[in-house]
């Protein structure tokens, strides 16, 4: 089968004329969107040191909403912007008034959750004729709380995600990325100068087995410790990764709602755990879903890609905006598992407490040691 090539955008766009901001808005179907956002804020990515932010702040970047633009909005520095935007780069003299090839300006990411990068987004929304010329992405890994001067010293290795490419104003510009290392901080770089709306970077969790196993018991299908959401029934009103994020729901939209269905089927959705392991107890969360959260639901667990399920959770009465826990009476060993939700509606969070199985801590370490941990 034949990859579909990620559509390419560059060049202005045309000068806001009024009306609805997006509507002229250049955007595609990225096939990367699938994994999650490792620089979401939720999972506690930062932006953590920027070069220059003279119009607009550099924590934009990670802001979960799209880019808002008001034609109205100035301060005492210019437009406002919501978005990352630096001054105009000048040359060194009347005779040299351009910003040399090599100027650039840049931002240091902290992602949410270390791990393979799939793909990134840099979103210009809005930054029609002040986007940057190109962009270049980096990636290293570096444990700990570095500080931006421990980040920028000579000893961090960085490794290019994205190189130098032409990018368009206002779009989303997305890049495929294949480098299957584990990253822990990014550094974006926009050439010469310019403005970015948005950052997203799709990829799969890469957690730290020392951690994991200091840890014990643990969330073995939270998005943090490298649980993941491989594919749902529907995604209609919210992503199904909502209900491994951390933390509760703040918001009805913060879980997983489904459409109303109108036969006599059911929704799901199906998990990869962290690794192999024995689940003891698990949570099925309703927050915030009151009027509209799953009547009853189900759990199961699959050992391996072939492997049969076994429900661990028969078919249980939930109620609304409630969180429901269930220790289980014998530990359920697998490296799947399935939340089957009846008729529709939504869950805020599934957890699913137990700890890796020898197997699995082994497939786990040498994972992390294949991708550079």
């Amino acid at each position: 089968m034949t990859a579909t090539p990620i559509p390419r955008f560059t060049g202005d766009a045309n000068p806001y004329g009024g009306g609805e901001p997006y509507a002229d808005y250049r955007t595609a179907d990225f096939p990367f969107t699938q994994y999650a956002n490792l620089a979401d804020r939720q999972l506690g990515a930062g932006v953590i040191a920027a070069n220059d932010e003279f119009f607009a702040m550099r924590e934009n970047l990670l802001l979960p909403n799209d880019a808002e633009f008001d034609p109205e909005h100035f301060g005492h520095k210019g437009k406002i912007m919501d978005g990352w935007e630096t001054r105009r780069r000048r040359g060194v003299s009347a005779e040299h008034p351009w910003p040399t090839a090599d100027d650039h300006d840049w931002a240091l990411v902290r992602l949410g959750a270390p791990g393979v990068v799939h793909g990134i987004v840099i979103d210009t929304a809005h930054f029609r004729g002040n986007y940057p010329q190109a962009v270049s992405i980096e990636g290293a890994n570096v444990e700990g709380s570095p500080t931006p001067g421990e980040l920028l010293s000579d000893d961090v290795k960085w490794t290019t995600l994205v190189p130098r490419t032409a990018v368009g104003g206002h779009a989303a510009n997305g890049f495929a990325v294949d480098v299957p290392q584990r990253f822990t901080h990014l550094r974006v770089n926009q050439h010469p100068d310019g403005g970015i709306a948005r950052l997203r970077v799709h990829g799969e969790v890469v957690a730290d087995p020392a951690w994991l196993a200091a840890l014990g018991t643990f969330d073995v299908v939270a998005l943090e410790n490298g649980g993941q959401v491989e594919d749902a029934s529907d995604r209609f009103y919210s992503p199904a990764t909502n209900t491994i994020q951390p933390g509760r729901s703040r918001k009805m939209d913060d879980g997983w709602e489904t459409r109303r269905r109108r036969d006599q089927g059911h929704d799901w959705i199906r998990y990869r755990l962290a690794a192999q392991s024995e689940i003891r107890a698990l949570e099925i969360d309703t927050a915030y879903l009151k009027g509209n959260s799953a009547g009853w639901a189900s759990v199961s667990v699959r050992d391996g890609e072939s492997g049969d399920w076994v429900e661990v959770l028969p078919r249980t009465r939930l109620q609304p905006d409630t969180n429901h826990r269930f220790a289980l009476p014998a530990g359920a060993v697998g490296t799947h598992a399935r939340v089957d939700i009846f008729p529709d509606g939504g869950i805020s969070r599934l957890r699913l407490y137990g700890a890796p199985t020898a197997g699995g801590a082994d497939a786990l370490a040498a994972r992390h040691r294949e991708l550079g941990g």
